[in-house]
């Protein structure tokens, strides 16, 4: 199977199934010298791990990270980061009936039409459970990026219809509800209607946004390899994305030329600022210094206990209700997810971007 990896010069290579021994992740290109310890990257796991609220599926996975390679005495050394975690709860027999079915909204008539076999036991390669190799080579993504002053925060915007005003936004308020809403009053009423729409058997979906602060200008292509491009492949690369936007996204489209343009000034420090942020913090493939704001759509989750139609392997339509441990939102995990993609898209185009002048490629090697 081809496509298993990311990036140009900060790479992940991810393995492992949701129903397998173990899933993990290999970084290459990561800079030597930078501390690095398996807690730096738990913390971000504990994030994603599930069972943490009535809204995230029940199966109990510690998720510990095993650093196996590329890190000596607490310190990145320049190889290849080799990092697993094993599996501890499958529930494999959830998923026997399923082998011959295709289940709405999940990978498997794709897959079985790609490769003529497929891992019917929580969908293989394409479980939301091969994230967690996402997050870990996120957070050593992370760690180069907060060397450079530059941060990543991703927080739930919307869950079905309950959208979070932007004068009401308070990130702290994050890490106090188990939707990460930056709004107590906004997620409190999210939870009241999940709540139903668990009782009725059914899923929801929702909104998240990501800022990543600190970029400087400059880093991007202007053609292919633009900085929105990148991002975009990487979030859009995780399975339950189904849209993307960048700064005002599609509402720049009812909008004017005159309206959409982010003016230019001067800072009280001299430097050249813009007095919007309209673009979202990229011009022309490349960051313009601004935050970079984007958003991304989530899917309700596909697994759901209501009756749905379907069909077999042989095409015989048929009638197929789910069971097993399913979050019946997939967005409060996701949040972690879309904040270490984007941390890992943003560290790779960092460094891709090295070498695009001379003056630097000559001061790094002393010949100013």
């Amino acid at each position: 199977m081809a496509g298993s990896e990311y990036g140009r010069i900060l790479t992940m290579t991810t393995w492992g199934e949701s129903h397998g021994p173990a899933l993990g992740v290999v970084v290459d290109g990561c800079p030597a010298g930078i501390p690095l310890a398996e807690e730096d990257i738990q913390k971000y796991m504990d994030r994603r791990k599930p069972g943490q609220s009535r809204f995230t599926t029940k199966r109990n996975e510690a998720d510990q990270v095993e650093i196996l390679s590329g890190v000596f005495e607490g310190r990145t050394t320049g190889t290849p980061i080799s990092m697993m975690v094993r599996n501890a709860d499958q529930h494999s027999k959830d998923y026997g009936a399923l082998a011959d079915v295709y289940r709405p909204g999940h990978a498997d008539y794709t897959f079985d039409m790609r490769y003529g076999f497929r891992d019917y036991r929580g969908g293989g390669r394409s479980s939301g459970r091969e994230t967690l190799c996402r997050v870990a080579a996120g957070a050593v993504a992370a760690k180069i990026l907060a060397a450079l002053g530059i941060s990543v925060r991703a927080y739930t915007i919307q869950i079905g219809p309950y959208r979070v005003k932007p004068e009401k936004r308070d990130l702290k308020a994050c890490e106090c509800n188990s939707l990460w809403m930056p709004d107590a009053e906004t997620a409190v009423e999210a939870e009241k209607w999940l709540s139903q729409i668990v009782s009725a058997r059914d899923s929801a979906g929702g909104v998240i946004e990501c800022v990543i602060s600190g970029m400087p200008a400059g880093i991007g292509e202007p053609v292919f390899e633009k900085f929105n491009a990148n991002l975009a492949k990487a979030v859009c690369s995780i399975g339950a994305v189904k849209g993307f936007e960048i700064g005002d996204g599609f509402a720049a489209a009812g909008v004017l030329g005159s309206e959409n343009n982010d003016a230019f000034g001067i800072s009280p420090e001299g430097k050249i600022v813009k007095k919007t942020n309209h673009a979202g913090g990229v011009l022309g493939g490349m960051t313009d210094g601004s935050d970079v704001i984007f958003r991304v759509a989530v899917k309700p989750t596909p697994s759901i206990s209501r009756e749905q139609d379907t069909v077999t392997r042989e095409g015989e339509e048929t009638k197929l209700s789910i069971h097993g441990r399913h979050d019946p939102v997939i967005v409060p995990r996701a949040v972690v997810v879309v904040e270490m993609m984007a941390a890992f898209a943003a560290a790779d185009m960092l460094l891709s971007g090295m070498s695009a002048r001379i003056d630097r490629v000559r001061s790094f090697y002393g010949k100013d």
